[in-house]
């Protein structure tokens, strides 16, 4: 009887022992998890306009000037520069953009409208390989102040297509036809 229960145990002890190191393989949850938003928004819809993908940085408790500081590009959102494609041309804050995916970076304002910018640039890590060359167009976000706080940065379409950049008590508006 001893000599069969060991060779089960055994086994027993690998398998168990395997699945412990294939666990710990996995990385744990980003700490800015990414995040999508596209228009239309239904999932049930395929043909998609445009569509952004970004990381979500959360306050914290922190400042948003001190995450997103003024004047100085940023890559809106957290980790790897957020993305956005278009499937169709575009009219993007009133000047025409082909279609294609983009980097989106935003130079971002205390008391004004941000710069919202649409980069060719791809697969960038934040801002720093950002390059102004590399820019396709630079239009006027209407900034605006919101009463109830937004923790995580957030990012939507409106119905008529509008995108919507919000975090903290701030909101960014870039109209697209």
């Amino acid at each position: 009887m001893k000599n069969s229960i060991l060779p089960f145990a055994f086994l027993l002890i690998t398998l168990i022992s395997s699945f412990q190191l294939t666990a710990q393989n996995f990385k744990s949850l980003d700490k800015s998890p990414m995040d999508v938003a596209a228009f239309p928004s239904s999932y049930k819809i395929s043909d998609k306009i445009v569509k952004v993908i970004y990381s979500r940085p959360q306050l914290k408790g922190r400042d948003l000037v001190k995450l997103a500081p003024p004047e100085k590009i940023w890559r809106t959102g957290a980790n790897e520069a957020t993305e956005i494609t278009f499937y169709k041309d575009v009219i993007f804050g009133g000047k025409p953009l082909n279609a294609g995916t983009y980097s989106l970076f935003t130079i971002p304002s205390l008391d004004g409208d941000w710069t919202v910018i649409i980069n060719r640039a791809k697969n960038l890590w934040g801002s720093y390989y950002y390059k102004q060359d590399q820019d396709v167009i630079r239009v006027s976000g209407k900034a605006s102040k919101i009463e109830e706080n937004i923790e995580a940065l957030s990012m939507t379409f409106e119905e008529d297509m509008t995108l919507k950049i919000g975090w903290g008590n701030t909101v960014v508006s870039v109209s697209i036809e």
